[in-house]
């Protein structure tokens, strides 16, 4: 099975549909900030997983793997398959 990039219409459609039990439309689990949230498996834009999922635009997404906070991009692609774990902050200042 090879990965499937997610579009801007089907992020669309699920936000207009968080709340409907769709059975077309597999979903798997991942969390964001403790909490469980339902996406489709595929591949995102990052600033467009966040809009879904719901975390702040001007926030710093990062995954957690194997115990360590990986930054992510906004511009940088990732691959959902199920079971991963994200945390969201205020992007710290970087003034030199």
């Amino acid at each position: 099975m090879s990965d499937k990039e997610i579009t801007q219409e089907e992020i669309d459609h699920d936000l207009a549909h968080e709340n409907d039990d769709d059975e077309k439309v597999k979903k798997v689990s991942v969390t964001v900030d403790t909490k469980q949230k339902k996406v489709r498996p595929g591949i995102y834009v990052v600033s467009e997983f966040k809009r879904l999922v719901k975390v702040k635009a001007d926030y710093e997404l990062e995954d957690i793997i194997e115990g360590k906070l990986t930054p992510l991009a906004d511009d940088a692609k990732i691959t959902i398959k199920g079971g991963e774990v994200f945390v969201s902050h205020a992007r710290q200042g970087g003034s030199s």
